[in-house]
């Protein structure tokens, strides 16, 4: 019989498949400006955003024209990161366990895919650039960019979950024993 994951642990594994992804995704960004001249997204404009919001204010013409907002590019960085963790526990919760304990690449990749809904129809709206990207000078590119940006949150899902079943082992339900990971 499989060992189930205590709340703590399933927890914590979701924290780091959340931050690990999202990590991934970044680490991908780089490369993509490097290799082909991608420009890296600019999360100070998201945490210029969520400053707004305290003003009641959640949608702008440009964003860049909004006054900004102090530790702006930290607001940004940090939800960019909670995002992650909040979309890692919306993947564990619909595909179970099973996907931080036995995972596979083709749940994880489509859900990354199905997560850009999120810039398409509220970040990008939001900040001024019409819903996928529409008002942007090349709107093909920032919807490739985007959906890209998302596939490799998905493969990071993948790669940091298969991690963790392989290298991470589980503590046994009742008796608080690790349980290696080939068991």
């Amino acid at each position: 019989m499989e060992a189930v994951l205590n709340r703590s642990e399933l927890i914590i594994r979701i924290v780091i498949l959340g931050l690990g992804a999202t990590a991934f995704m970044d680490i991908w960004a780089i490369a993509a400006d490097a290799l082909f001249g991608v420009p890296q997204s600019n999360f100070a404009v998201v945490g210029r955003w969520l400053g707004h919001m305290a003003d009641g204010v959640f949608t702008h013409e440009s964003i860049r024209k909004a006054a900004p907002v102090a530790q702006e590019a930290a607001l940004g960085w940090s939800a960019h990161y909670v995002v992650g963790v909040l979309f890692a526990a919306l993947f564990v919760a619909i595909g179970g366990e099973r996907q931080l304990l036995r995972p596979g690449p083709v749940a994880p990749v489509l859900f990354g895919l199905i997560t850009v809904v999120a810039p398409f129809f509220i970040l990008q709206p939001a900040l001024g650039a019409g819903i996928m990207a529409a008002n942007k000078p090349n709107p093909d590119a920032a919807r490739l960019k985007s959906l890209m940006s998302h596939f490799s949150f998905g493969l990071g899902l993948y790669i940091v979950a298969f991690a963790l079943s392989r290298f991470v082992p589980k503590v046994d339900g009742g008796s608080g024993d690790q349980v290696s990971p080939a068991e």
